[in-house]
């Protein structure tokens, strides 16, 4: 299974959400899956593409051409597709993903998991999806997205459309396990109101 791992690529944060990517990166090799990630060297991205490499595994980086300067990607080390554009790059990663990690991460990484949680409410994909949730980091944006459903403005369900973890095993275990059937055809009528 190709897991596509979405997060910071800050290095100005605590050493424990260093630690719990990397352990999510050993567990995604250790299990027989590939990493796909942006391919950037430092921050979350970098620990976790570190803890693949440890454990044996090779990770399919994708980026775009103009972030291939040097110390920004780990191209020697990884796969490599380049792209034209982040938008370019976005769907890439999309297309070679089987599942969905987002680690701590700022508007970059939200951004990216938003669009493939749209994508997912709208039936265009059935891809299983998890927040890592080091230190509590989602739980403010777990109430947010609780709210925005309990005040009309997104449909109760899309709480369903993802797993949030506690831990890395938790977040391997959650978009790894047996899918359920998903529906033919979403249930729009929450936009035909």
């Amino acid at each position: 299974m190709n897991i596509c791992v979405f997060g910071a690529s800050s290095d100005r944060i605590a050493s424990e959400y260093f630690e719990a990517a990397e352990a999510l990166g050993a567990l995604i090799a250790r299990g027989g899956h590939r990493l796909v990630f942006g391919g950037g060297s430092e921050g979350l991205m970098g620990a976790c593409a570190r803890g693949v490499l440890r454990a044996g595994g090779r990770p399919l980086g994708i980026a775009p051409h103009f972030f291939d300067a040097p110390g920004i990607l780990m191209k020697e080390e990884c796969d490599f597709i380049f792209t034209d554009t982040m938008s370019e790059r976005k769907m890439r990663m999309e297309d070679e993903a089987h599942a969905f990690i987002a680690v701590p991460g700022g508007i970059g990484t939200y951004e990216e998991f938003f669009e493939v949680l749209t994508l997912k409410q709208l039936g265009q994909h059935h891809k299983p999806m998890a927040l890592l949730n080091t230190l509590g980091y989602f739980d403010s944006f777990q109430a947010l997205l609780s709210k925005t459903a309990a005040r009309g403005f997104m449909a109760e369900r899309v709480l369903s459309l993802y797993g949030l973890c506690d831990t890395p095993a938790g977040a391997l275990a959650h978009v790894t396990a047996p899918a359920e059937q998903p529906e033919t055809m979403p249930d729009l009528s929450f936009y035909s109101r």
